[in-house]
C-alpha cells in the first residue's frame, strides 16, 4: 500500500555561513542559518519521508539542542529516513520536492541536486523531482531574507 509524506522547511539566510541545497554546495553570498549544515530541501523531503511511514519529523529525530548534529551534512538525515522505510519493509517510489528562493539562480544545479538526492535514497534520478520558482518579491522568501522548500514523498509499504 503506498502512503503519502508532505514536509516542508525554511531557514533565514544570513552572512558567514556556506549555501547547501540537495547536498549541492552552491556559490552565494550568504547561506543558510541552521543547527547542521541548513539544508532547507533535505530536511522537507526527510520530513516527507518519515512522515509517509508515520513518524515524528527530523526535528525530533535530530533536535538542535544535540550537539552530534551541529554542522552536520543533512544527507545524514535522508539517509535516516530512508533506512527507516526500509527497516519497515518498504520502498520509497519516488520524492518531489519544490524550493522557493529569489537567488541564487536553482537551475544551474538541479542536476547535480538530483543525482545527490537520488544516491542517498538508493533511488533512480528518474524518481527524484526537484524544481525551484521565486516568490514574485513577495514575502520573506522574495525580500532574499530566507529560502523555503516543501516535498512529497510516496513509500510503499507492506500491509
Amino acid at each position: 500500500m503506498v502512503h503519502v509524506g508532505i514536509g516542508y522547511d525554511v531557514h533565514p539566510l544570513v552572512e558567514g555561513r556556506r549555501l547547501v541545497l540537495g547536498g549541492v554546495e552552491i556559490p552565494h553570498a550568504r547561506g543558510l542559518e541552521g543547527h547542521s549544515d541548513a539544508d532547507v530541501l533535505i530536511h522537507a523531503i526527510t520530513d516527507a519521508i518519515l512522515g509517509a511511514v508515520g513518524e515524528v519529523d527530523i526535528g525530533h529525530l535530530f533536535p538542535n539542542t544535540d550537539p552530534t548534529w551541529k554542522d552536520a551534512p543533512s544527507r545524514i538525515f535522508l539517509e535516516e529516513a530512508a533506512r527507516r522505510v526500509k527497516q519497515r519493509g518498504g520502498r520509497i517510489v519516488n520524492v518531489d520536492a519544490s524550493l522557493a528562493a529569489e537567488r541564487p539562480k536553482i537551475f544551474p544545479h538541479l542536476a547535480a541536486m538530483k543525482a545527490n538526492l537520488a544516491a542517498a535514497l538508493a533511488l533512480p534520478v528518474s524518481k527524484v523531482g526537484v524544481k525551484a520558482t521565486t516568490n514574485e518579491k513577495l514575502g520573506f522568501v522574495g525580500r532574499e531574507e530566507g529560502i523555503a522548500a516543501m516535498a512529497v514523498a510516496a513509500v510503499d509499504l507492506p500491509e
